[in-house]
C-alpha cells in the first residue's frame, strides 16, 4: 500500500477513535458531584398576607434612603426613618431580636438560638439605593420613589435592589416568631448602610464579628438570582454565587510641562496618558475556562443543547471553542477573566492649555484566580517605558474565596431555592459584579449569594435603571425563600 494512503488511513483511524472518546464521554457525562438536596427536610412557610407584604416595601420604598458618591449629599434622617419604620412595622421580629447599630447606621440584628454550641447563619440586605437621574425620572412608569403598587408589582427605586430582600427577610423572620418559631441556631441579620457605594458599614461590622470570634455556616446576602433565560440552556437555572470578583481602580497619572497649546512640545501629558491607556488596554487578561463560571457551564451542561454538552464533556478538545462562544458578550466574557475598564479621564482645565498632570482612573474587576498585585505587576510591565506613574485610588479588595458546594451551608441555600421552583436545574456561579458579602470572607464558613427571585436577561437591565420594580409573585417567592431557609437552617 502507497506510503501516502497508510498516512491517509491512519488519519482515518485516529479521527474515527476520536470521534468515539468524544461521542462515549458526552453520553455517559455528569456534572461536578453535588450533594442529594432531597435529603434536606424542608420546614414549611407561615402564611403571609401578601397585600401587606407589598404595602409594606412600597412604603420601604418611598424613604429615600439615597447613597451618594459624595457622603456630604447624603440624608441621615432617611436612614433613622428607615429604623424606626422597621421597629414599628415589625413588632414581633423587634421583639425576638437584639439590635446593634455599627458605624452609623449599618444594623445588625441578632436571633438568639438556644443552642450556643452551632454556628450562626447570616442573612444580609443592605438599605441604601443609588440616586434616580434627573434626566430619566419622567420616564418611569409610575415615579421612582412612590412605591406604587400597580400591574402586579411594587415600583420604584430599591423595590428589587435592596429593599426587596431587606423587606422579605423581615417579613419572614416577623412571621415565624408570630408562629411561635424559635431557633436552636442563632440567626443574624446584618443590614449595610453603604453597599452602594463605599461598603464601609459591612466592612465595619465584619471587623466586629470576626472580633467576637464568630465564624456563621454561612452567609447570604444579594447578588444572583433565577434566571429564565439562561443563555447556555434558554430555560431557567438557579444561580448561587459562590465567589465575587475582587475589586480595585487603577490611577494612571501622567506629567509633564505645561503651557499653551499654540506650542506644544513633542510629548505631552496626556499623549503620554493615552499611550498607557492603549499599552494596558490592549493586553488584557486571558480567557480561561475555569473557576466557578466555568462551573456553572458544567453543572448546566446536561440541560443544554447537545453540542454545548459535547463541548463542556469534552473541555479538553473544546476549550478554545467554549472560551470563544462565551466571551461573545460582555457578561460571558466578565466570568472568565479579570476585565480592565477605563472609567475616568482628567486633564486640563482649559481647551487651549496644555496640562502639567493628567491621569485615568481604571476600574478592574479581579478573578478568584488573580489578585490585586498580579493587576498591579501586570499593568506595570504594559506600560515599560511610558512615562506614567501607577498606584491603587484606594486600597482594592481582593477576590473572594470560592465557596464550598457539598457543605451543610450549601445544601441548606440550595435546598430552600429549589422549593420553590421544583425541577428547575441548579448551578454555582461567579458574581462579577461586588457585594457587601465581599467583606465577609472571615466571618463565614461559606459566603453565598442569591436573591431567590425570577428574572429575565432584559429584567436585570431595571436594576439601577428605570422602572425597577419587584412582581408580587417574586415578593412571595423570596419571604417563603428566607422563612423556609430560617426554619430549615435554625431548627
Amino acid at each position: 500500500m502507497p506510503r501516502r494512503a497508510k498516512i491517509i488511513l491512519g488519519g482515518a483511524g485516529l479521527l474515527v477513535i476520536l470521534g468515539v472518546v468524544v461521542a462515549l464521554r458526552t453520553a455517559t457525562y455528569q456534572p461536578p458531584v453535588s450533594p442529594d438536596l432531597k435529603q434536606v427536610k424542608l420546614a414549611p412557610a407561615p402564611a403571609i398576607d401578601l397585600d401587606k407584604v407589598a404595602q409594606h416595601l412600597g412604603e420601604a420604598v418611598r424613604i429615600q434612603t439615597v447613597s451618594h458618591q459624595d457622603p456630604s449629599q447624603n440624608d441621615p434622617a432617611q436612614w433613622s426613618a428607615l429604623h424606626d419604620w422597621l421597629d414599628k412595622t415589625y413588632p414581633a421580629a423587634r421583639a425576638a431580636m437584639t439590635r446593634e447599630i455599627v458605624l452609623q447606621n449599618t444594623l445588625l440584628y441578632t436571633w438568639k438560638g438556644s443552642d450556643p454550641t452551632l454556628p450562626p447563619i447570616i442573612l444580609m440586605a443592605h438599605q441604601d439605593v443609588v440616586p434616580v437621574d434627573a434626566a430619566t425620572a419622567g420616564a418611569w412608569k409610575h415615579p421612582p420613589f412612590s412605591g406604587e403598587i400597580a400591574d402586579g408589582a411594587v415600583w420604584g427605586r430599591g423595590s428589587v435592589d435592596d429593599k426587596g430582600s431587606l423587606i422579605s427577610l423581615f417579613e419572614a423572620v416577623d412571621a415565624l416568631a408570630a408562629h411561635g418559631f424559635k431557633p436552636r441556631r442563632t440567626v443574624m441579620i446584618l443590614s449595610g448602610q453603604d453597599e452602594e457605594t463605599r461598603g464601609l458599614g459591612a466592612q465595619a461590622a465584619a471587623a466586629l464579628l470576626q472580633q467576637r470570634g464568630v465564624k456563621a455556616l454561612f452567609v447570604l446576602d444579594e447578588g444572583s438570582a433565577i434566571l429564565t433565560d439562561n443563555p447556555l440552556t434558554g430555560k431557567p437555572s438557579i444561580l448561587i454565587g459562590v465567589a465575587e470578583k475582587g475589586y480595585a481602580t487603577l490611577r494612571v497619572t501622567a506629567t509633564a510641562p505645561g503651557g499653551h497649546s499654540s506650542m506644544p512640545p513633542p510629548t505631552t501629558a496626556v499623549g503620554n496618558l493615552a499611550q498607557a491607556l492603549i499599552a494596558i488596554t490592549g493586553h488584557p487578561f486571558p480567557m480561561k475556562f475555569e473557576g466557578p463560571g466555568a462551573d456553572m457551564m458544567r453543572w448546566l451542561a446536561p440541560h443544554a443543547s447537545p453540542s454545548v454538552k459535547m463541548a463542556v464533556a469534552n473541555a479538553w478538545l473544546f476549550n478554545p471553542l467554549l472560551v470563544s462562544e462565551v466571551s461573545k458578550t460582555p457578561p460571558g466574557a466578565a466570568m472568565l477573566h479579570t476585565t480592565i475598564a477605563p472609567t475616568m479621564l482628567s486633564g486640563s482645565p482649559k481647551e487651549n492649555v496644555l496640562p502639567q498632570t493628567a491621569f485615568a482612573l481604571i476600574n478592574y474587576r479581579i478573578m478568584p484566580s488573580d489578585s490585586a498585585a498580579i493587576v498591579m505587576a501586570r499593568a506595570k510591565k504594559a506600560v515599560r517605558g511610558v512615562p506614567v506613574t501607577l498606584a491603587w485610588d484606594s486600597p482594592p479588595r481582593e477576590p473572594s474565596a470560592v465557596s464550598s458546594t457539598t457543605s451543610e451551608g450549601w445544601k441548606y441555600v440550595a435546598a430552600a431555592a429549589q422549593a420553590s421552583d421544583p425541577g428547575v436545574p441548579l448551578a454555582p456561579s461567579l458574581v462579577v459584579a461586588g457585594t457587601d458579602s465581599g467583606r465577609m470572607g472571615k466571618v463565614g464558613t461559606d459566603v453565598y449569594r442569591l436573591q431567590p427571585l425570577e428574572m429575565s436577561l432584559a429584567d436585570t437591565k431595571m436594576i439601577h435603571g428605570t422602572n425597577e420594580h419587584m412582581t408580587l409573585a417574586n415578593l412571595k417567592r423570596m419571604v417563603d425563600y428566607y422563612a423556609v431557609l430560617i426554619a430549615t437552617a435554625a431548627r
